[in-house]
């Protein structure tokens, strides 16, 4: 087998503790929360909060088996090594690769929203300026050191967090009546309009899937913990950190919309938290949110370049990539990995101005539901490791998924449940049909060539091995 350790190919465990927990928190607070919350209130009404407890549930069960993992087998690699050693080389393949291209995706779509924002503001630069030149700043930031990349991302991960402090504390304040001009809806108003599901139950679980979707970014904590100083340490507190602060991020702040806004308000939710702050008298609001939509799209940005970077270098050690991926600077630093994914981001991001109505369109359907098949496949093989664990190694299980079996087993039939779902929602169906054949096409390629490569491998290595035996 090819050697999944080459001393002078290894990465620095430079990340401190404090790295990786800010970048566990933010990895899922982006555009999406300051944005996207406000569609979701309008199509659900004020039952969007069972929606987004629902979703934020299933996250932090998907960490949870994600940490016990991590914990035992810290890894850059993380799921995608996971599913190769519990299910086998194809799933870590399959799984990897799919990962790898979703991220640079995002990378090309976070660029092209970046380039759009600083074209808003000065007209002068036309979009495709700010869409070359962010990630190739974001990748001075990562060539650097991973240290660099973990403060960096430690401060823009602070401000968005810290947003979202403010936003809440405001929510509290207009609850308990401390901000003049402006109260909060008892609960009479808010469910005046049809009551606490105007729309249906059906919206609410529709929702959930949407919300699913955009929660994705925890997931990034256990792939940085692998170049912490202290791995062990660190993915248990990120996990801590992401299971009680991703629920009160998400659902407080979510509360705090239905709980001043009104349902009739669509004008309103169009940018939800904006509007909270402007009713409340900040009438710069709008500038400031704006800006902080500016960061979380460059912290995404920045994540999606260490995080795909990092998934082609462990696709690299064992085999499923071209070598080469594994050479590291001085830093530690996988360089021609970061190099290859912004290549490909920028040629994703040409196809975006190039042909964004078909091809951009296409790629990025086939990368839609990534994230739900990564659950599926951090479930499948949390199952398989921990049984293993179990009979071979019980006192390395020093974080344990609560009910286990039980609870992954439900976890895996509603990620099944959401990722099916997609095919008969008419906005997510190319979505689906796209996913599921990008998916098919690399289970293939895996069989076809990169199995056979494998074998060949295998046999060298027993003839070598018998030879060596006769010369004996």
């Amino acid at each position: 087998m090819i050697s999944l350790a080459v001393q002078h190919n290894e990465l620095k465990q430079d990340l401190k503790t404090r790295h990786v927990t800010m970048i566990s928190i933010g990895g899922v607070i982006g555009a999406g929360l300051f944005v996207g919350s406000g569609a979701i209130i309008d199509s659900t009404g004020p039952g969007a909060i069972i929606s987004y407890i629902i979703a934020g549930l299933m996250i932090v069960l998907i960490m949870r088996m994600l940490g016990e993992m991590a914990v035992v087998n810290p890894d850059s690699g993380s799921f995608s090594t996971y599913a190769h050693n519990a299910i086998g080389p194809w799933a870590g393949f399959t799984i990897g690769w799919l990962y790898w291209f979703n991220w640079v995706i995002i990378v090309a779509i976070e660029a092209t929203l970046l380039g759009g924002m600083v074209h808003d503001w000065f007209p002068s630069i036309p979009v495709w300026v700010g869409s070359l030149v962010f990630p190739v700043l974001m990748l001075i930031t990562n060539i650097f050191s991973v240290k660099a990349y973990g403060e960096f991302e430690y401060w823009l991960a602070l401000i968005k967090v810290s947003a979202i402090v403010i936003f809440l504390c405001l929510g509290a304040a207009i609850l308990f009546g401390f901000v003049p001009g402006i109260k909060a809806q008892s609960l009479s108003e808010i469910t005046a309009n049809g009551g606490f599901f105007p729309k249906g139950i059906l919206p609410v679980f529709l929702s959930v899937i949407f919300i699913t979707f955009s929660l994705s970014g925890s997931e990034v904590a256990a792939i940085a913990a692998g170049e912490s100083q202290n791995p062990h340490k660190n993915i248990m507190r990120a996990i801590n950190a992401v299971v009680w602060r991703l629920l009160l991020f998400f659902v407080g702040s979510v509360a705090v919309l239905i709980m001043v806004i009104p349902q009739d308000a669509k004008d309103l939710l169009l940018t939800p938290y904006a509007s909270v702050f402007e009713l409340a008298g900040f009438s710069a609001a709008g500038q400031v949110m704006n800006l902080v939509i500016f960061i979380s799209l460059l912290s995404v940005l920045n994540s999606g370049l260490y995080t795909s970077s990092r998934m082609v270098y462990s696709l690299a050690l064992k085999g499923d990539a071209p070598r080469i991926l594994t050479r590291v600077n001085k830093k530690g630093v996988p360089i021609w990995a970061l190099a290859i994914s912004l290549l490909f981001a920028y040629v994703f991001t040409l196809c975006k101005f190039i042909a964004p109505n078909t091809v951009f369109v296409f790629l990025a359907n086939s990368s839609g539901g990534v994230s739900m098949l990564m659950y599926i496949f951090i479930a499948f093989s949390h199952i398989i490791l921990r049984r293993r664990m179990e009979k071979n190694n019980p006192e390395k299980l020093v974080v344990k998924m609560w009910l286990f079996p039980y609870l992954t087993y439900a976890t895996i039939f509603v990620l099944f449940a959401i990722f099916a779902a997609q095919a008969f929602i008419d906005s997510m169906r190319m979505q689906f049909l796209l996913t599921s054949l990008l998916t098919a096409l690399v289970i293939g390629s895996y069989f076809l060539f990169y199995r056979k490569k494998e074998h060949s491998v295998l046999n060298t290595e027993e003839i070598q091995l018998n030879e060596t035996v006769i010369n004996k």
